[in-house]
């Protein structure tokens, strides 16, 4: 039960983390992912995000496959999406506050 309920909640976390890198694909915009330089830190292109969504919706499908047919709550799976939503917005948002701070030409 448990290693159901694990593989439920990293696969919320997967299809969730699929969906920025996605959107920034689909409007050709640059975003960070693991292939830039610094890893997870730079800017990576719009390319490199279509295959990192389609990698995380590979392997989030998969594990909700996995388990479909076991018991316990599909709520894991949302959970683990809030979790990874919430945390990546944590965990960009210094980087993003200062990119703005630096696209705005500061008044003499």
């Amino acid at each position: 039960m448990i290693v159901v309920t694990v593989t439920r909640f990293l696969a919320g976390a997967f299809l969730a983390n699929a969906v920025p890198h996605g959107a920034a694909a689909l409007r050709r915009r640059e975003f960070p992912s693991p292939f830039a330089t610094p890893p997870g830190v730079g800017l990576s292109s719009p390319r490199e995000n279509a295959a990192w969504s389609s990698t995380n919706l590979v392997v989030g499908t998969s594990l909700l496959l996995a388990v479909r047919r076991r018991s316990g709550s599909p709520a894991w799976a949302a959970a683990g999406a809030t979790l990874m939503g919430g945390f990546l917005g944590w965990w960009f948002a210094p980087a993003r506050r200062e990119a703005r701070l630096l696209a705005v030409p500061l008044e003499r």
